[in-house]
């Protein structure tokens, strides 16, 4: 009995990571162009990107970053998840305005394919900050209603463990010691990342 796509582990390789960067810029470039993107044809596709799969796209300008959004969970096709979520980078991010078709030459796209998320036990906000692995981590903290997740590229911009959760409190709306001072649900994950 078929029960549809499952997901499917392991790393992507080069002509599978370059189909995904296909698919995330047609859908961009339609998108602001007031076009419907093209639908994508899973038949043509690896078993991979056929398989379900969580991913972030992620829209820079210039450099800076233009707008970045995702799923935690792998609750579709890898290759029609990420064209999702380029369709709504382009316009859904709270933090920027619309896509506008002048930016789309400056535009380059960042890919990152999740894997699941794995809650992390701590005994004390110590033993937290040492369980953590900068660099390596995206992390998702939930306290009741609230909820942040960073991917594991904001480790570049951050000087410590510490400093990295003080950020996502904030992005949650709590405050920035919350961490310390509360019990939060912390989970872990990890990506394989490609740019364009």
């Amino acid at each position: 009995m078929n029960l549809g796509p499952t997901p499917i582990n392991g790393s992507l390789n080069p002509l599978e990571k370059q189909a995904l960067l296909r698919i995330a810029r047609n859908a961009v470039v339609a998108t602001v162009e007031g076009r419907r993107p093209d639908s994508v044809d899973l038949a043509a596709y690896s078993e991979r990107l056929r398989g379900l799969g969580a991913s972030f796209v992620t829209l820079l300008h210039s450099g800076a970053l233009r707008g970045c959004l995702g799923s935690l969970r792998p609750e579709r096709p890898l290759a029609e998840d990420v064209r999702q979520h380029a369709i709504a980078v382009c316009a859904s991010d709270y933090r920027f305005p619309p896509v506008q078709p002048e930016e789309v030459p400056g535009l380059s796209l960042d890919i990152s394919v999740l894997s699941p998320t794995h809650l992390l036990e701590y005994s004390s906000p110590d033993d937290l900050l040492g369980r953590l692995r900068p660099g390596v981590d995206g992390v998702l903290l939930r306290a009741g209603t609230f909820r942040a997740t960073y991917l594991p590229k904001v480790w570049e911009r951050v000087t410590s463990p510490d400093e990295f959760l003080g950020m996502l409190c904030r992005k949650a709306g709590l405050p920035a010691d919350s961490w310390r001072r509360d019990r939060l649900e912390i989970s872990t994950y990890t990506v394989e990342e490609f740019q364009e």
